[in-house]
């Protein structure tokens, strides 16, 4: 069975070190960079399946980190979570604008860590199937693109899971519950601002008309003819 890689990024080594080490006994294949930039290098090489990294760090932080790490569409894919000891409001709002998937917070214990991480890794996206195409959209989950007339456009994992999940049943209004469950998962707490900072940036790359709010219960995706 082919082991998950993970990519851990952290200016402490002495936590680096002890997470690589109980992380390979685990069976999982492990990369470390100490900084942001060198997280980039690594993780456009390595290509994890997860990337556990701290926000503070020296050169780069994690957030401008994780933006470039979406640059990349090899990685769209990639879960990324936050190890930090940081839980601030706005702090959790500028991991996920920038395509973070979860805030983990220190201190946590190395069996609830790895219990964690089994279930980041096993954390999957929508996939009743594979292709939702309505009359000026077409989101295709097994090649990870979104056509809009014509014109691929290019999302974060998390506003392509939300995106494909409205998509699934145009005119239906998905509850910010039933939106958090399937994009985020039941476990995952966050922000009550994440639904609606990730709505926005999907305004502004595919338009506001296609994401309709219904106040007070969710929302909904309308296709925009011509």
């Amino acid at each position: 069975m082919k082991s998950s890689k993970i990519l851990l990024v952290d200016d402490d080594e002495d936590i680096l070190d002890l997470l690589e080490y109980n992380l390979t006994k685990e069976g999982y294949e492990v990369k470390t960079a100490l900084n942001g930039e060198k997280a980039i290098e690594v993780a456009n090489e390595f290509l994890p399946e997860l990337i556990i990294m701290d926000v503070m760090m020296p050169e780069m932080d994690g957030i401008e980190a994780c933006g470039e790490i979406r640059k990349n569409k090899l990685l769209a894919n990639t879960i990324i979570a936050f190890l930090t000891a940081r839980s601030e409001d706005y702090s959790q709002i500028a991991g996920f604008d920038a395509g973070a998937d979860d805030y983990i917070t220190k201190p946590i214990k190395p069996k609830v860590l790895f219990s964690k991480i089994k279930g980041l890794l096993r954390r999957g996206t929508v996939e009743d199937q594979l292709i939702e195409e309505t009359a000026t959209m077409r989101i295709d989950r097994e090649k990870y693109i979104v056509v809009q007339r014509d014109t691929e456009i290019s999302l974060p994992k998390k506003e392509f899971e939300l995106l494909a999940l409205l998509m699934s049943k145009p005119d239906n209004v998905f509850t910010r519950e039933k939106i958090f469950a399937s994009v985020w998962g039941d476990d995952i707490v966050v922000g009550d601002r994440t639904i609606d900072v990730h709505i926005r940036k999907l305004r502004e790359k595919i338009g506001d008309d296609y994401i309709k709010t219904v106040k007070g219960v969710g929302y909904k995706f309308v296709d925009v003819e011509d």
